[in-house]
Parts: structure tokens; C-alpha cells; sequence
């Protein structure tokens, strides 16, 4: 037997994916906040098909992202994100995560609004540098002083990311916790009649 907690989750995943309608959820925000690992498990709790542009991206182009940065410099890597996001946003309902620098771009804040739901996951700095310091694929920040460069991100990105539908503070917690808050924050928000 079912136990009341699961019917009400299921019927609110429900209800909540009704409201969606065609448009995605899509995650915004720094490298290491967590869009990917939040975003899939966000996809399973709503049945929803999980995407992530960087894997798009790279299976696009047949390159890895510090490949194109390497090769084409950054300004080519946004334009070729900005038309993957963009085709991606035409196949919703999904969940999808972004580069961290995608919301940065006008054409793409339009597109996400127009076709989603942007959902910012913000984290402080040490949860940031805690969490990139695991991985070696950051372009960004391939520098001295990686620190300094994540901050600047974070103080050129943040009053962007600001713009997000709906911020979803990400913390040392487990990432079930997270999950749920962004299912909250979103039922929430299609509630509003948005």
C-alpha cells in the first residue's frame, strides 16, 4: 500500500508538471553549484527527461568544452551555446542545466523565458572553490589564483543570475534536500499563475 506522503508527492509532481506545460525547468548559475546533480534528480522526482547543455554542446560540436575554448576562444563557445540552448528549449517539458555562463547572455535569458522556468541555484564562495577543486575541466579557471577569478564571476554573474525566476539557496546538504526545495519553490511558483 502506498503511504499518504508518496500519493501527495505524486499527486504534486503531477499537478506541477501540468502547470509546466511545454516549457523546461533550467538551471542557472555558477560552476559547482550543483545544476547538473540537482537538475537530474529534480527530472526524476517530476518524470521529466533530464538535458545538460554542456554535454549537448560537446556532443554538437565532437569537442570537449576546454577543447572549444582552447580552439575557438570564448566567444565562440556562447554562440554555439546559445543556439544549442535554444533547440533544447523547443523539446520541453525537460529539466535543463546550463553552463554557468549561459544566463549571461540576453538572446538566451529570452529564450529560457519564453520557453522555461529559470531556477538560479546560488552558493556561497567556499561551497563553490570546495566543490570545482574536485574537477580539472574548468577553462575559467585554469589560472594562479582561482579563487580571485570566482569571485569576479561571481560579482559580474550574480546580479544576472538575480533575474532568474526563482533562487534556490544550494549548501552542504544532501542533494534529496536541494532537490525538494526546488520542487517546492517551483510548485510555489506555478501556484502564482505564473
Amino acid at each position: 500500500m502506498m503511504s499518504v506522503d508518496k500519493i501527495t508527492n505524486t499527486s504534486t509532481s503531477q499537478a506541477l508538471v501540468e502547470r509546466l506545460g511545454r516549457r523546461s525547468i533550467v538551471f542557472v548559475g555558477l560552476m559547482g553549484a550543483g545544476k547538473t546533480v540537482i537538475g537530474r534528480k529534480v527530472a526524476a522526482m517530476l518524470g521529466l527527461r533530464f538535458a545538460d547543455s554542456d554535454h549537448e554542446i560537446e556532443a554538437a560540436s565532437r569537442m570537449t568544452i576546454p577543447e572549444l575554448f582552447a580552439s575557438y576562444g570564448e566567444d565562440e563557445f556562447r554562440a554555439l551555446e546559445c543556439r544549442v540552448i535554444a533547440r533544447l528549449l523547443k523539446e520541453g517539458p525537460q529539466v535543463l542545466s546550463t553552463g554557468g555562463g549561459a544566463f549571461m547572455s540576453e538572446a538566451t535569458r529570452e529564450a529560457i523565458a519564453w520557453h522555461g522556468i529559470s531556477v538560479w541555484l546560488k552558493a556561497d564562495l567556499d561551497t563553490l572553490m570546495h566543490r570545482v577543486s574536485k574537477r580539472q575541466n574548468r577553462p575559467l579557471l585554469n589560472t594562479d589564483d582561482p579563487r580571485a577569478v570566482m569571485r569576479r564571476l561571481m560579482d559580474l554573474r550574480y546580479p544576472v543570475y538575480g533575474g532568474a525566476d526563482i533562487t534556490v539557496r544550494t549548501r552542504d546538504e544532501p542533494k534529496e534536500v536541494i532537490a525538494g526545495e526546488v520542487v517546492e519553490a517551483l510548485s510555489s511558483f506555478l501556484r502564482k499563475g505564473a
